[in-house]
């Protein structure tokens, strides 16, 4: 295949260069080119046209002077329907546009056929009606679309022309002219059949509108319908939403108060493990105890005694269950849940509990504590 000449063009015109090339098989890439610009780059036109040639049909830009109807008019509006709309077509252009169609059977050796294509079919003033008011079709009756054509109307003699034109909503033929016809006759014709067939185009047009509206209506209705329902679905989406963020946030709450219950009751039950371990308390008159004075982080204080000999932890676990006594005897407030003993002079922290440096806490002898002293209580709750 040839290098299309990039010369001015576009590349959506080289690719119909190409394109055309590919389905007619011309080698000549000028060829292809002048071809499509003589059909102002109208590839299925251009295609048409060259299939036409080859089936013995002249092209419309080099017709025969014995065949004037390929050369009616220079307007590419009526020799685009000769050369290349199929008739269903040009049916359903006219239906479409709700416009007249004239359809043209050309009998080829019928003895009036080249004069009427010569002297009417190509006047200007024919031309003119044709292009303003109607869509024109035409074919021979020698091709097998004409043929059929010609079964379908049923003329007598040529030239032949039908005016067809939708007509309580079916395509119906509405006028016939047979035989050898003047241009001012065929205009005169051509104008008293259109204006006393006109109002069935202007009422299926008035109905056709008022069809469009009423389909524009309900297509606005059936918008409006579904933009509500939308929002009726997105409101209750968001309420089903909220409805579960509540449920989720009751949920939670209720599982943070029961794990709070059973912190709770794990604390309580390891206070009263603690009181059960608890050595007794020495007598006032005990010369190996120690009075010791708690002063809680609530201000209140709670008095116990203590021998020496024994750990710091005994003192921790008193006060695990110093709750216990305050809930039973004074109607004290909870002690903390995590907690530290200083002693004041020396300024100190007591180690109730094991530690790298203590191993094992020391006795209240070995930590200094004399037969009375008074002991801070921290609270580490929320350290």
């Amino acid at each position: 295949m040839a290098a299309p000449e990039e010369r001015d063009l576009t590349q959506e015109q080289t690719e119909k260069l190409l394109q055309f090339q590919d389905l007619t098989g011309i080698e000549s890439m000028d060829q292809c080119r002048h071809t499509l610009e003589q059909h102002n780059w109208n590839i299925e036109a251009a295609v048409q046209d060259r299939l036409n040639e080859q089936e013995g049909v002249p092209s419309v830009f080099n017709p025969p002077p014995s065949r004037p109807l390929q050369v009616n008019t220079a307007d590419h509006r009526i020799y685009s329907y000769v050369v290349s709309r199929p008739q269903p077509r040009a049916l359903n252009d006219a239906k479409r546009e709700l416009r007249f169609l004239l359809v043209y059977l050309h009998g080829d050796d019928h003895q009036d056929s080249d004069e009427f294509c010569r002297t009417t079919l190509c006047a200007p003033e024919v031309i003119s009606l044709i292009n303003t008011r109607m869509l024109f079709w035409a074919c021979s009756t020698n091709k097998p679309e004409g043929y059929r054509v010609s079964q379908a109307l049923r003329e007598n003699t040529y030239p032949f022309l039908a005016m067809i034109m939708l007509k309580d909503r079916r395509m119906t033929v509405v006028g016939r002219l047979e035989g050898l016809i003047q241009p001012d006759d065929l205009i005169n014709q051509l104008t008293f059949i259109m204006d006393a067939n006109q109002t069935y185009l202007v009422s299926e047009r008035l109905e056709r509108e008022e069809r469009n509206q009423t389909q524009v209506l309900r297509q606005q209705q059936d918008e409006a319908y579904l933009a509500s329902l939308r929002a009726d679905q997105e409101k209750e989406r968001k309420k089903r939403e909220e409805r579960e963020r509540k449920r989720r946030k009751e949920e939670e709450v209720q599982q943070q108060k029961l794990a709070e219950e059973r912190r709770r009751r794990n604390l309580q039950e390891e206070k009263e493990r603690k009181l059960e371990c608890l050595p007794p308390e020495p007598s006032p008159d005990d010369p190996e105890s120690v009075k010791i004075i708690f002063k809680l982080p609530n201000d209140s204080r709670v008095e116990r005694r203590f021998h020496f000999s024994q750990s710091l932890t005994v003192i921790e676990n008193y006060l695990l269950f110093l709750q216990v006594i305050h809930d039973f005897l004074f109607s004290l407030k909870e002690s903390p849940e995590k907690f530290q003993i200083e002693a004041n002079f020396p300024r100190r922290v007591l180690p109730c509990t094991p530690s790298e440096e203590w191993p094992n806490p020391p006795t209240l002898q070995e930590a200094g504590l004399s037969h009375t002293e008074v002991l801070f209580v921290q609270d580490l709750t929320d350290e």
